[in-house]
């Protein structure tokens, strides 16, 4: 009987032990193996009780909910994967039947798109992937651009550093230099001067003097460059005021080499009043011609608020001629005031200077300020416009006279 206990407890180990450990099952929950070795309990006399048999149809159920517990698990993946698979073929055709579909995605994206409870859900989800996948690409396309312009930037700045090193270029600039002051200084002495009225400073707030005495740095400029240049003269002004200290921050040391007269006197001790003119927007009379004997005079003011009357009250203080420019006459003006910046002015000056040509002068005039040339007067072409106003009101009255007469007939 013990030879026959050992090989049973052999036969146990050997086949049910294995499969129980391939099927994950533990040792706790598969007790009949313990049963099975020691139920077999033999006593010495050779008799069994029918109650100690072996419990073989408990040991199979358990070792069937085992076996399919594992094939349940095998089987779940592949019908997810299969799903998905599915769900993919359905963007596919989707995409191919003109869809919004994006191009890129992912297994948690399919899944929530598996999710939707509706067919609308659905194509309203793919959607909104479709268009955070183009948002995505559009950035990435504006940062590839962004670096080819600052790449193209620096192989610019480089080459333009390189040219300005070129010791051609640097002889042509500093001989040009020398011909700009040879010129200027000529100005000086023989040509026709420009008066600039530094003495608004009180009327304007430090911002406006900032942008007047820039104004002035351009104007000097294109007056340097000029072929026949203008002798300027800035009168009025005084040291250690805003428009000093502003141009000390534009040209530093340069501010004592400029080739222009300063002085504090005012324009009518340096020079005759007779033939002084003050340029102002607000003169009533125009300027029909640029007379190279005259003396004209620009107020150095820039006033955001457009203050209007200021230049031209000074001007009549001073028992001064006043003169505007003829805007009405070569231009259909638009809404707005008809004030220039001071280069502007600087330049339609030089241009009447060298040319006496209307047409080119004022083409420095913005473009956002008028709307074209015009063959006739303005002036003109506002009386034909008032004369064929009064006969449309005209015919417009005899024919609210002749309604007014058939709805109300005289008894």
């Amino acid at each position: 009987m013990q030879s026959a206990t050992l090989l049973l407890k052999k036969i146990v180990r050997s086949s049910v032990l294995p499969v129980a450990a391939q099927h994950g099952m533990k040792r706790d929950l598969f007790p009949l193996s313990r049963t099975l070795s020691l139920s077999l309990c033999v006593k010495q006399d050779n008799s069994c009780k029918p109650s100690e048999k072996l419990d073989l149809d408990a040991w199979k159920k358990v070792m069937k909910s085992g076996l399919q517990e594992e094939v349940s698990e095998t089987v779940s993946e592949p019908q997810e994967l299969s799903s998905l698979a599915a769900a993919r073929e359905t963007l596919e055709m989707w995409r191919l039947a003109g869809r919004l579909v994006p191009e890129n995605v992912s297994d948690e994206q399919l899944k929530t798109f598996m999710e939707c409870p509706s067919k609308s859900a659905k194509k309203k989800y793919l959607k909104y992937l479709y268009l955070k996948e183009l948002y995505k690409k559009n950035d990435k396309r504006k940062m590839e651009e962004k670096r080819e312009r600052r790449l193209e930037a620096q192989e610019q700045t480089s080459k333009t550093d390189e040219t300005k090193k070129s010791p051609f270029l640097c002889l042509w600039a500093s001989t040009m230099d020398k011909a700009y002051n040879w010129r200027a200084a000529q100005s000086m002495i023989f040509g026709q001067p420009l008066v600039f009225d530094m003495s608004y400073e009180k009327d304007m707030s430090v911002r406006e003097v900032a942008n007047t005495v820039k104004q002035l740095v351009q104007s000097e400029g294109c007056n340097r460059k000029a072929v026949d240049p203008f002798h300027i003269h800035f009168c009025n002004f005084k040291d250690d005021s805003l428009y000093h200290r502003e141009f000390l921050k534009h040209y530093k040391e340069a501010w004592g080499k400029l080739l222009i007269t300063v002085t504090e006197q005012c324009y009518t001790e340096v020079f005759p009043k007779d033939k002084l003119v003050y340029l102002t927007a607000d003169s009533p009379k125009v300027m029909k011609t640029f007379d190279h004997d005259k003396i004209y005079i620009v107020g150095s003011m820039v006033d955001k608020s457009i203050k209007r009357g200021v230049s031209l009250a000074r001007a009549k203080r001073l028992g001064l001629e006043t003169a505007a420019l003829p805007l009405d006459k070569y231009l259909l003006w638009n809404t707005g005031a008809k004030n220039l910046t001071l280069d502007q002015m600087m330049q339609i000056l030089l241009t009447l200077k060298d040319t006496a040509d209307w047409k080119k002068a004022l083409e420095f005039v913005p473009k956002r300020k008028y709307c074209g040339f015009v063959a006739k007067p303005v002036s003109e072409l506002k009386k034909t416009l008032d004369l064929v106003n009064t006969l449309k009101l005209g015919k417009r009255r005899e024919e609210v006279q002749k309604q007014f007469a058939k709805n109300y007939p005289k008894k």
